[in-house]
């Protein structure tokens, strides 16, 4: 079976947009890096179920959202001044598109017009007290997506904050709870269980998994428990990147950059409890970003500094992985996304 991936990236050095690349399953290979389109810095990706696409992008200077037909046709970007997005999601039920900005401290909401194209809406600014590691200067907006009954979560990495939003129909934002995390924590981050009321939430700073009990009714957190992303014999400097969950929502994967590792996490029958099981080196430098394929066998992890592609199976009864392909090129590579 093929399956086919998108790559966003920085186009700083080699990159020169969006990639396509084909897993293979039947020769458990990585095939055929194409360009499918110039963007500059497509450092996060999002499709919608149009198979349109929504993309960071920055357009003389100016930094916001970008949208391409499912051919990678340019509809139309919208953007404002300042450094551009970090992450796009798409919300399918109201036809919005919601965006985070770490370097603004802002929340941007983007209306959806018939033909996939954007149309600018409400955009949110933070401005609590930050937490104090030196990359909390400000706040951070990292995450901007769903929660399970259609409420907008928001982790900000500056503040040390999960924030809940409800959201009209029109795209307008309430804030209805902030989940505090320790200070230093740095969410950047964080996954629902797949059936119950439950998410995980990654530390950059910290290099954590917490897990939270999500309430329904009033769009709270609570910790539950917590662990280490890193062995404890590790003395170097690392930052938690991304963060995933098995369709069967028996095991969680997040990546370390500066240890190198994706780290597996086996989860008890009702999701509320976490245990290490395997520690793997994922061949690269810095894996900003990796992406299970829909039947959950396979696993591709992004190396953005080292411009390579690891591609691991994983085991279903015990959730670890196994490397069986390396050193596959592609540039500057921070986003991996199956488009089926």
């Amino acid at each position: 079976m093929l399956h086919h991936l998108l790559l966003g990236t920085y186009t700083r050095r080699e990159s020169e947009g969006i990639y396509r690349i084909t897993l293979d399953t039947e020769k458990e290979q990585l095939l055929d890096l194409s360009l499918a389109t110039k963007e500059n810095s497509p450092t996060y990706l999002a499709q919608s179920n149009a198979k349109n696409l929504y993309t960071v992008t920055a357009v003389d200077g100016n930094g916001g959202c970008g949208a391409y037909d499912k051919d990678f046709n340019f509809l139309n970007a919208v953007t404002k001044e300042g450094a551009p997005l970090c992450y796009v999601a798409v919300d399918e039920e109201r036809q919005l598109v919601y965006g985070a900005n770490y370097h603004l401290g802002e929340i941007s909401v983007y209306g959806l017009k018939s033909d996939g194209s954007l149309k600018p809406g409400v955009v949110i600014k933070h401005d609590e007290p930050t937490g104090s590691n030196e990359n909390q200067d400000k706040p951070h907006v990292h995450y901007t997506d769903l929660t399970p009954d259609k409420r907008l979560v928001v982790c900000d990495l500056g503040t040390d904050r999960v924030y809940t939003y409800n959201v009209s129909e029109t795209g307008e934002l309430d804030e209805v709870a902030i989940y505090q995390t320790e200070d230093g924590a740095g969410p950047r981050h964080l996954v629902f269980h797949p059936t119950k009321n439950i998410a995980y939430l990654l530390g950059e700073l910290n290099s954590t998994l917490t897990v939270l009990s999500y309430n329904p009714e009033d769009g709270s957190f609570t910790e539950i428990m917590q662990d280490s992303l890193l062995p404890k014999d590790f003395t170097g400097a690392n930052g938690g990147a991304a963060v995933r969950i098995s369709p069967d929502g028996r095991f969680i994967y997040a990546s370390n950059r500066g240890h190198n590792s994706i780290v597996v996490f086996a989860l008890s029958t009702d999701g509320l409890t976490i245990e290490k099981v395997q520690t793997i080196s994922t061949e690269g430098d810095f894996p900003r970003d990796f992406a299970l394929d829909p039947s959950g066998k396979y696993v591709v992890c992004a190396n953005q500094n080292s411009d390579n592609l690891t591609l691991y199976t994983r085991n279903q009864t015990d959730g670890t992985l196994t490397t069986v392909q390396k050193d596959v090129y592609a540039p500057e590579c921070v986003c991996v996304l199956f488009e089926d």
